[in-house]
C-alpha cells in the first residue's frame, strides 16, 4: 500500500513501512531511497528506507523484531549498513538466512502520485524492487561453511514487540 492508504487504514509491513520512512525522508528533503533484504525460501525478505547523515548510512524499518529495525547513520557504505542485518536473520533451527541485498533503490524517479499517493496496490514497486541490482552476502562456499546459531542466539532473536495473535 501506498503511504496514504497506510495513514487511512492504521496497518503497515516492512515495504509499506520503509515507503512511508522514504516519503517521510522526500518531505523533508532527502533521497528516498530504499534497500532489499533478500533471505533463503523459508524465511520472510525484508525491505528498509535508507538515509545519509553527515555522509553515513543509516536505515529506518517497520518490523516485530526490535533488533530489525532503525540503524543508526554510522555505516559508510549501503553494504555495510546490509551486513549489519546479518547476525539477526536466524531461523529457528539456527540456519543463518540472509543471502543477498539490493544496490539502493531511489523511488524519486517516480512522480508521488505512482507510489506515495496511489489508491492501488504496488506490486508493480515489489517487482521493480525486486528487479533491480541485487549483490551476494558471500560466496556459496563461505555460506555452506556458516556456523549455526546457538540456541541463546535463537531465543534472542525470536522476541517480539507484538506476540500473537496481534490485537
Amino acid at each position: 500500500m501506498s503511504p496514504r492508504r497506510v495513514i487511512r487504514e492504521k496497518t503497515a509491513h516492512c515495504f509499506e513501512g520503509a515507503l512511508f520512512a522514504c516519503a517521510a525522508l522526500a518531505y523533508h528533503g532527502k533521497k528516498p531511497l530504499l534497500l532489499d533484504l533478500v533471505t533463503i525460501d523459508r524465511d520472510e525478505d525484508h525491505v528498509v528506507a535508507l538515509f545519509k547523515e553527515n555522509g553515513l548510512w543509516g536505515a529506518i524499518s517497520k518490523t516485530n523484531h526490535p533488533i530489525l529495525r532503525y540503524r543508526d547513520p554510522v555505516y559508510k557504505t549501503a553494504r555495510e549498513l546490509a551486513m549489519s542485518y546479518f547476525h539477526e536473520y536466524i531461523m529457528d533451527d539456527g540456519t543463518k538466512s540472509l543471502r543477498i541485498y539490493s544496490k539502493p533503490f531511489d523511488l524519486s524517479r517516480y512522480s508521488a502520485s505512482k507510489w506515495i499517493t496511489a489508491e492501488e496496490d504496488l506490486d508493480w514497486l515489489v517487482e521493480a524492487l525486486d528487479d533491480s541490482p541485487h549483490f551476494e552476502i558471500a560466496p556459496p562456499k563461505t555460506i555452506r561453511q556458516l556456523r549455526k546459531a546457538s540456541k541463546l542466539e535463537v531465543k534472542a532473536i525470536n522476541i517480539t514487540e507484538w506476540p500473537r495473535p496481534y490485537k
